[in-house]
């Protein structure tokens, strides 16, 4: 656009801006920035500063000010949809400020006065300069005596004559400026007081996460601690370094800000309170007069006969270890020390950041400020300790043919360390400067250890086998069983040969529901129950065992008979249903080996053997009983035949076969009382022995 001064403007707001600079900076683990902006204020001056649109309703939501000697009046920043606002209303649209004749053409009809002239706006274009005669913007107006025309040059000015509207147009065009940088807003804080002083602003807003990340020297793996480790001679120790990846997505530059590097797990919410939200209400229509219905009369019908009513319805329904704990050895043959024999030189970081520990929070401090610009990334030490540090082999997976190469440290650091990824270095000798694995820490609180595994030690060899076996732990007669309490030993047998190495081995045992381990554990967590052990440099073998209790009821009696009292051998087939019954084969037989198989120190043995001869009582009267019923079956059946015999007969010979019949019949009947003798003392054995027992 050709320069025209439009004189649309209101008069500006004489207050002073001042345009506070970031002085600190907290990172949070959780995602989020506390900002502290501060400066001195004049009198009657205002706070101005710029932010991402993004972190506006985080800043609307938790902004404070600091000022001991004047008064906050609040805030202001432009709409969320500034543009939309700013012309809502206005005969205009953004796109008619591409050129200063499409502006007054959209200004049709409004009174304006230009060149001396006075009128309503009818049209407005461009005149190039023809012949001599000088170009300008040609505005044509509408006046009381007709149309005036008036070409106006380079600086001429066209004034509105309705101020709300001058106004309005200008607020338009000033979104239409910041609506070119939608991505921030400009935020003014407006202030009373009487004289200058020091003013601050924080607020908290949503940040990229700040990312630890570790440098940890371990001791080789020949490091002897002396023994005892003493303050003086703390034994093996291991160098870790703390970096921090910063990023300033601020929208300012960060210009030797105080930085706070916060780890802790606070609770962080977003909330969209810059957007305008307007609340559905329910439309609730007109009333109006209702239509008139008439249905139309169709004439008389029969009545039928009312049917009788019905009845009425019924109602139906850690790990901590000694600093001195002894060291692997080294193999022999290791290689010459490469080139970085000289990292336990790692340099300082060039001023050690203190760390401030609240309740569940640690704030590391840079003890020097920082300066990041707007979109920089940067990546900043923030700790550097030295910590009591043990190389151990390391069994998680007991299925793995090797175990994990690994290094235990305990936090001797009055503060949690957070979580991070660790690189991993030797320090000193053959592995000085060699990089050996990475490793993960989970956040480490004061005192407490962890095991950081960084590699595999193909070296040593690992197999496992498991075996179980059953002993008795102690018998009880319960009415009518007899009850065994068992211990099952589920054993694992890991064979270790570390090839003449020395050091402690570091095994994870799973946690077996309803088992207890027969092993010692020195700590107990997500990884199971773990063990330690220390190898001497032969092959060796570590069983490790869990004792599971269990329940075996042998009953005497089988319930699918019924009661024993009420069960008749003359109905009852004996010979098929003998491996059901007290004395039968199988349940004494089970039981002998119980007995030969229990030790005599066993509590309830005593009874179990008590058992064991009442059942072989019973195994004779049974046997007593099967004959005699067997007796009795051949009696029965001489008995049958005499009986045939004596219907057969005539005279002197039906005498004979009668007399024969009574003889059966007596042979029968005894037989049979012999029979029921013998099933009768069974029975009584067999409800004694039930009797036994609580």
């Amino acid at each position: 656009m050709r320069r025209l001064t439009l004189a649309f403007l209101l008069t500006a707001s004489t207050a002073l801006a001042t345009d506070l600079p970031v002085r600190s900076v907290t990172l949070s683990s959780a995602g989020l920035a506390q900002i502290e902006r501060a400066g001195e204020v004049p009198a009657d001056g205002n706070v101005t500063f710029r932010a991402p649109t993004d972190e506006v309703d985080d800043l609307l939501r938790s902004l404070i000010v600091v000022d001991t000697a004047g008064t906050v009046e609040g805030l202001r920043l432009p709409a969320r949809d500034l543009t939309g606002e700013a012309f809502r209303g206005l005969p205009l649209r953004a796109e008619d400020f591409d050129s200063r004749a499409q502006l007054l053409a959209a200004l049709r009809g409004q009174e304006a006065e230009a060149g001396g002239a006075r009128g309503r706006i009818a049209d407005a274009a461009e005149v190039a300069a023809v012949a001599g005669a000088p170009g300008g913007l040609r505005l044509t107006l509408i006046t009381g005596r007709g149309l005036v025309t008036v070409l106006l040059r380079e600086g001429d000015e066209v004034k509105l004559l309705d101020e709300a509207l001058a106004g309005r147009v200008s607020r338009a065009a000033e979104a239409l400026a910041a609506a070119r940088s939608a991505d921030e807003r400009r935020i003014d804080i407006r202030l009373r007081a009487d004289r200058a002083r020091q003013v601050a602003v924080l607020y908290v807003a949503g940040a990229p996460l700040w990312k630890p990340s570790y440098r940890l020297l371990v001791p080789p793996m020949g490091a002897a601690p002396p023994a005892p480790a003493t303050p003086a001679a703390p034994g093996p120790q291991a160098r870790l370094q703390g970096w921090a990846v910063v990023e300033n997505a601020s929208g300012s530059d960060w210009d030797r800000v105080r930085l706070a590097l916060v780890s802790g797990e606070a609770a962080a919410f977003r909330q969209r309170i810059y957007d305008p939200i307007t609340v559905p209400r329910p439309e609730l229509p007109v009333r109006i007069a209702g239509a008139v219905q008439v249905r139309p009369d169709t004439g008389g019908r029969p009545i039928p006969l009312p049917a009788p009513a019905p009845p009425p319805a019924t109602m139906a329904a850690r790990e901590s270890f000694a600093a001195g704990a002894p060291q692997m050895a080294r193999r022999a043959g290791a290689p010459d020390a490469p080139v970085g024999a000289g990292i336990a030189d790692t340099a300082n970081p060039a001023a050690g950041a203190t760390a401030e520990a609240s309740a569940g929070r640690v704030a590391f401090v840079l003890a020097e400020p920082v300066t990041i610009r707007s979109g920089e990334t940067a990546n900043v030490p923030f700790l550097d300790v030295r910590l009591p540090a043990e190389r151990v082999w390391w069994i998680q997976d007991l299925n793995a043919r090797s175990p994990l190469q690994a290094v235990r440290i305990r936090n001797a650091s009055p503060h949690t360390l957070p979580d991070g990824l660790a690189t991993v270095y030797g320090a000193e000798g053959p592995e000085a400067g060699v990089f050996l694995g990475d490793a993960e820490i989970r956040a480490m609180p004061a005192g407490d250890g962890r095991i950081l595994a960084f590699g595999r030690d193909r070296d040593v060899q690992v197999s496992q086998a498991g075996t179980s076996t059953e002993r008795v732990a102690r018998i009880a007669l319960r009415r009518g069983s007899v009850v065994l309490e068992m211990v099952r030993t589920e054993q694992t047998a890991i064979a270790i040969d570390p090839r003449g190495a020395r050091g402690p081995v570091v095994i994870d045992m799973p946690v077996r529901p309803g088992a207890t381990p027969r092993f010692t554990i020195v700590s107990q967590g997500d990884f199971g129950l773990r063990h330690e052990a220390m190898l001497e440099g032969g092959p060796q073998t570590l069983n490790l065992a869990y004792d599971r209790p269990m329940t075996q009821s042998i009953p005497f009696w089988d319930s699918g008979l019924g009661e024993p009292i009420l069960l008749r051998w003359q109905t009852f087939d004996l010979e098929q249903n003998l491996r059901r019954l007290p004395g039968g084969p199988g349940t004494m037989e089970r039981l002998q080996e119980m007995l030969a198989r229990t030790p005599a120190d066993v509590p309830g043995r005593a009874d179990l053997a008590a058992v064991v001869e009442t059942m072989g009582e019973l195994r004779r009267l049974l046997d007593d009983a099967r004959l005699k019923q067997r007796a009795y079956r051949s009696t029965d059946q001489a008995l049958q035949r005499a009986r045939q015999a004596a219907e057969d007969r005539t005279g002197p010979e039906q005498q004979e076969a009668r007399r024969r019949l009574n003889a059966a019949s007596r042979d029968a009947d005894q037989a049979g009382a012999a029979a029921d003798q013998a099933w009768e003392a069974w029975q009584r054995a067999v409800i004694a022995l039930m009797q036994r027992g609580s």
